[in-house]
């Protein structure tokens, strides 16, 4: 036998109709104020700034200018109608270039090394002493704060022109960036495991060893890899200071003008940047179906 539905009073219809109304216009409200503080934070950045549209789009021309002078030679000619000269320092660009994925790929070494120590010190669910824990935690936060260039300009200054002070200047950041995402991936383990290793008798070493590195290896390596990419690109401009490298070469050709070695020194970079992103993406993705599926 059907049921009859109740039907509601118009009064109590008409209630709920306003009460739908008057949240929508609530929530209409609350949207237009949040886009006029933001609007009106991004006035005061800009003056703050010193941003002037006017000289911004009246040199607008410079920048496109620019951008089509690095693609020509000498002669006026695109530099794809001469490969021959406009790559005529393959060779020793093929070094240096060389050069920045070791500084890339030891600085990563040495920052993930130093990470994978001090995340599991600076991990909430790891460590019970609070000075420990915030005394990991200040460190991984002034590594990754000061910039790669500051760092870079100081070892120059202490160990002189070369590949070293870029390799420790990329370690100290990279330790600070990957400490901080290891410490949140060891925060988010199930801790059965470590207790359990724990209950056998295990000291606080070994418990980490068997219970907690199993569950974050395959995360730990993916994230090394991200930022082995992030820091071929950081090297790149390592040179900028001295600090080895293809940038080195790079900044040397912006500032003589020789627009069509900035354009082929450019093209191996980012020809260089593309392979390893493809080459690491693949490997991170590898590694991440690992640990889901364990």
């Amino acid at each position: 036998m059907a049921t009859a539905i109740p039907h509601r009073p118009d009064a109590q219809n008409r209630a709920l109709a306003e009460g739908y109304e008057a949240a929508i216009a609530a929530r209409r409200r609350r949207m237009l104020l949040s886009f006029a503080i933001l609007a009106a934070l991004i006035l005061v950045a800009a003056r703050i700034s010193e941003v002037d549209l006017g000289t911004f789009f009246g040199n607008l021309g410079r920048f496109t200018s620019y951008i089509g002078r690095i693609f020509k030679l000498e002669d006026g000619h695109l530099v794809f109608t001469n490969p021959v000269e406009w790559l005529w320092g393959l060779r020793k660009w093929l070094r240096l270039l060389g050069e920045t994925l070791l500084i890339a790929y030891l600085g990563t070494v040495i920052g993930g090394l130093g990470a994978f120590g001090l995340s599991f010190l600076a991990a909430r669910n790891m460590v019970v002493a609070p000075w420990l824990r915030f005394s990991a935690r200040r460190f991984l936060e002034f590594c990754r704060t000061v910039p790669e260039l500051v760092f870079a300009l100081i070892f120059v200054v202490a160990f002189g022109l070369g590949p070293l002070p870029g390799v420790l200047a990329l370690g100290i950041h990279t330790m600070g960036a990957l400490g901080k995402l290891f410490a949140e991936v060891v925060e988010n383990i199930d801790m059965k495991p470590v207790e359990g290793v724990a209950a056998t008798g295990a000291n606080w070493a070994q418990s980490v060893r068997f219970g907690a590195i199993p569950q974050v290896l395959s995360n730990f390596v993916s994230y090394t890899l991200l930022r082995f990419e992030v820091n071929v690109r950081g090297a790149a401009i390592m040179g900028f200071v001295g600090a080895g490298g293809i940038g080195q070469d790079l900044v040397e050709a912006i500032r003589k003008f020789y627009y069509s070695d900035v354009s082929a020194i450019l093209l191996l970079i980012v020809v260089t940047v593309m392979l390893i992103d493809l080459i690491t993406e693949r490997a991170r993705h590898a590694l991440i179906g690992r640990g889901l599926g364990r």
